[in-house]
């Protein structure tokens, strides 16, 4: 058995002492959600649960490295973030003021805690770096400030793994594989003005919201004449905001805010390009003036192939099951990381295969108490994975 093998297998039979804490821990951090920004008092609360000294990064965020100080390093990430979703869940630990964890980071930042406090003492051949990220669900972008502090280069991090639990991955398994996995994300703003009137003489008017309509109803017909069908793409429409409450007003400006999906770079702007084109024209025969904003996101989170290979195997070392590779038009913000190290994102499996489950950012999502320690055997075997794969094992 090689040392890393040992080390899997030393660091697996000491996590389970390390679970009762890290649960205390996730039900603590669910009850009292930060919202993106806000994240302070969760990195305060998870850095405490550590034990370990953090500098501060990204703001809200915190980074350290242990175990070798010099030479290559594996970064582990942990989200601090919650999402203003106003929680269903029933559960007696629910948050009540309005912001959630419905997207898991809860159950990753007590993963985390535990693979960390597991690791104390152990005879690590490379650096571990645990670090909180903020701002994963919304721009600008805590990945890409932390990418772009050189955190990184100083901790001397050669691979970086991530690990998300999912509601589309059997519980027990995990899926993880190489390539394209989420997809290039932004946003986009359609700003529409024009002249209001009363609803009884809309000759008089450009009648605004009329053209709202329109150009909501057109987005799609835009993306599927813009892009390859071969090299999926979208664009979801979250918000439209035309008028203020009266039935017989036109209203003299609209806007619509979207999310656009993509595979890839190019994708992106050849369908900004027909949108800009599309909202501007329809805009003008409608008598108004459109208006189109992007706002770039991450880019498409793309897997290390090497890397990858190696966590199949050590993955399964850990006792996780395996389970088909997930690619979806989702999006994480990780893919920033790919930019400057070679990277793994591994989704955890919390699937029940109930009908109609709660799925990520929904109100009533809420992963078992297993996936924490699913999750941390994930991150322990991304770690190893890496380690092999800087030995050349």
């Amino acid at each position: 058995m090689s040392d890393l093998s040992q080390l899997l297998d030393t660091w697996l039979r000491r996590l389970p002492a390390q679970l009762p804490a890290a649960h205390e821990l996730r039900r603590a951090i669910h009850a009292n959600p930060r919202v993106s920004g806000d994240e302070q008092a969760t990195t305060d609360a998870v850095a405490r649960a550590m034990r370990v000294e953090f500098d501060q990064v990204a703001n809200t965020g915190a980074i350290t490295r242990l175990g070798p100080t010099t030479g290559p390093s594996v970064a582990l990430r942990g989200e601090l973030d919650a999402l203003p979703v106003r929680e269903e869940t029933g559960v007696g630990w629910a948050s009540t003021s309005g912001a959630m964890h419905a997207c898991g980071h809860d159950v990753h930042l007590a993963a985390l805690t535990a693979v960390v406090r597991a690791a104390a003492d152990l005879d690590l051949p490379y650096g571990l770096v645990p670090f909180l990220q903020p701002r994963e669900e919304t721009y600008p972008s805590g990945a890409q400030d932390i990418k772009n502090s050189g955190r990184f280069a100083d901790l001397q991090v050669t691979h970086a793994i991530g690990a998300h639990v999912h509601p589309g991955v059997p519980l027990g398994a995990v899926a993880a594989g190489d390539g394209f996995v989420n997809a290039a994300a932004g946003e986009i703003t359609i700003e529409v003005t024009g002249a209001g009137g009363h609803g009884a003489y809309p000759h008089q008017a450009t009648d605004v919201a009329v053209c709202v309509a329109q150009i909501v109803t057109g987005l799609a017909e835009v993306v599927r004449r813009s892009n390859d069908p071969m090299e999926p793409a979208l664009i979801s429409v979250g918000t439209i905001q035309v008028g203020n409450g009266a039935a017989n007003v036109l209203p003299h400006s609209g806007r619509v805010f979207a999310t656009i999906r993509t595979t890839s770079t190019a994708a992106t702007e050849r369908v900004v390009t027909a949108v800009d084109r599309f909202a501007r024209g329809t805009a003008e025969a409608f008598g108004c003036r459109g208006e189109v904003t992007h706002v770039p996101g991450e880019p498409a989170l793309i897997n290390d192939a090497a890397l990858s290979a190696r966590f199949a195997d050590t993955a399964r070392r850990a006792g996780l099951g395996s389970a088909p590779i997930m690619r979806s038009l989702g999006a994480d913000d990780f893919s920033f990381y790919g930019d400057i190290v070679p990277t793994l994102m591994c989704f955890v499996g919390v699937g029940t295969g109930a009908k109609n489950a709660p799925s990520l950012h929904d109100a009533k999502f809420l992963p078992p108490e297993e996936a924490v320690e699913m999750t941390a055997r994930a991150l322990i075997a991304g770690y190893v994975a890496a380690a092999e794969e800087i030995r050349g094992d």
